[in-house]
């Protein structure tokens, strides 16, 4: 057998192997807090090492969980990976709903540099706790601690260390680790190594301890309402590696607590339970819109035309006052014919008006009126009177008298009009 085959054959084996390893089962504990760390290093076998023979390669693998058959986790299951160089990590509190029912959850390894993917599965056998949920529950807040680093199992296991030299229970779990951000904390800023924080629950069988209780102290309350820290006497047997906020410590006590169920009274508002919900099945008949299209834009279109049909008949067959419409037009014409004349001031003054002169002495006679003379209301013909500017000119009666004819000097385009009076004196 050639080395090519051979390796080829030693490959297929070990694909194989790694297949009927895939599957892995966990016992958790209702109301116990599990922890399972999806290394880096036990999914690398899925990925042939392409590098040269005998690198160790260091591909960036991320992870992708999910409950079969759905896109997510379960709502107690959590899960964080810091960056594709760092192992991923499964937590969180299974529920006594889920004791008895296997949860199984798929994870998917991506491998970011050849794009290859393996998938596992993990088999989460929920079993139930001797006494759950435990009586006595404290949540602490540690400032100095990420979700990942407090998840690892050393560190969790001195801060449990830590709390039982404090508490003296005789049984301690952690119930559960939730991440200040989870609880809406701020992204720390990247100075001096700051972390986001953690909460962390933790449930004993027996009372809190009087260094617990020191924390519900008025005096106490009093610095943490003015943002001062708190005096707990035991704080220093967390120092050492845990800076505890003891202003939002949590001290719930399950013995007392009074259940607020109260039992619904259906009425109005309230609508019955339907029970869980039943899609339809594939078997449903297909119906017609078309009627119903038709009858939606038929009915408006049809009230709209109507509606625009009355409204044509006022406005073109029940006109009133076309006379008065008329009469009113006739008037604004004759308002702009006048406000257009008033306008022309170069019109020739009437004859009347212009300047004459006397008949017998020559002398230039003024007009009968100034500029500013208002003319509109003076006659064009003037009576026969004597006036100071007319001329008398004896006139041959029928019997062979003479009478007195009144002419008046005037100019026609600068030019005087002596013709009547010279026809006069022939007389």
């Amino acid at each position: 057998m050639s080395p090519a085959t051979t390796g080829t054959f030693l490959l297929t084996v070990y694909t194989l192997l790694s297949k009927v390893h895939s599957d892995r089962n966990v016992y958790p504990s209702a109301g116990v807090l599990f922890v399972h760390v999806l290394e880096r290093e036990y999914f690398k076998g899925e990925f042939p090492p392409y590098p040269k023979p005998g690198e160790v390669s260091n591909d960036p693998i991320t992870f992708n969980t999910n409950l079969m058959g759905y896109p997510d986790r379960p709502g107690w299951l959590r899960y964080i990976q810091r960056t594709p160089y760092s192992d991923g990590v499964l937590y969180g509190s299974p529920t006594a709903e889920n004791v008895g029912k296997p949860t199984i959850i798929e994870i998917t390894a991506y491998n970011r540099r050849t794009f290859e993917t393996a998938r596992h599965n993990l088999i989460i056998n929920i079993m139930s706790a001797e006494e759950f949920p435990l009586p006595y529950q404290a949540e602490f807040f540690i400032k100095n601690m990420n979700v990942e680093e407090m998840l690892a199992s050393e560190v969790l296991g001195d801060f449990l260390g830590a709390v039982k030299n404090v508490w003296q229970p005789e049984r301690l779990n952690a119930i559960n680790i939730t991440s200040a951000l989870d609880r809406g904390g701020r992204v720390p800023l990247p100075i001096n190594d700051m972390k986001e924080g953690v909460y962390v629950m933790v449930g004993a069988d027996v009372a809190f301890s009087s260094c617990l209780r020191e924390v519900e102290n008025p005096q106490n309350q009093l610095r943490c309402s003015q943002e001062m820290e708190p005096v707990i006497t035991c704080d220093k047997k967390f120092r050492t590696q845990f800076y505890i906020d003891w202003c939002k410590i949590s001290l719930v006590d399950k013995t007392k607590h009074v259940s607020t169920y109260q039992e619904v009274v259906r009425g109005e508002g309230i609508l019955p339970d339907g029970g869980e919900y039943k899609p339809p099945s594939d078997s449903l008949k297909s119906r017609d819109y078309y009627t119903d299209f038709l009858v939606t834009l038929a009915v408006p279109s049809a009230v709209a035309l109507v509606l625009f049909l009355i409204l044509a008949y006022i406005m073109c067959c029940r006109r009133e006052g076309v006379i008065q419409l008329v009469h009113h037009s006739s008037i604004q014409k004759s308002t702009k014919e006048l406000r257009d004349m008033s306008k022309n001031r170069e019109i020739a003054w009437p004859l009347s008006t212009l300047p004459v002169f006397h008949p017998v002495t020559g002398e230039l006679i003024p007009p009968m009126h100034t500029d500013n003379y208002d003319s509109t209301n003076m006659p064009l013909m003037q009576t026969q009177q004597n006036l100071p500017h007319q001329t008398q000119i004896p006139q041959q009666q029928t019997t062979g008298d003479f009478r007195l004819t009144t002419f008046q000097r005037f100019e026609v385009n600068g030019i005087p009009e002596e013709r009547k009076l010279t026809e006069a004196m022939s007389l």
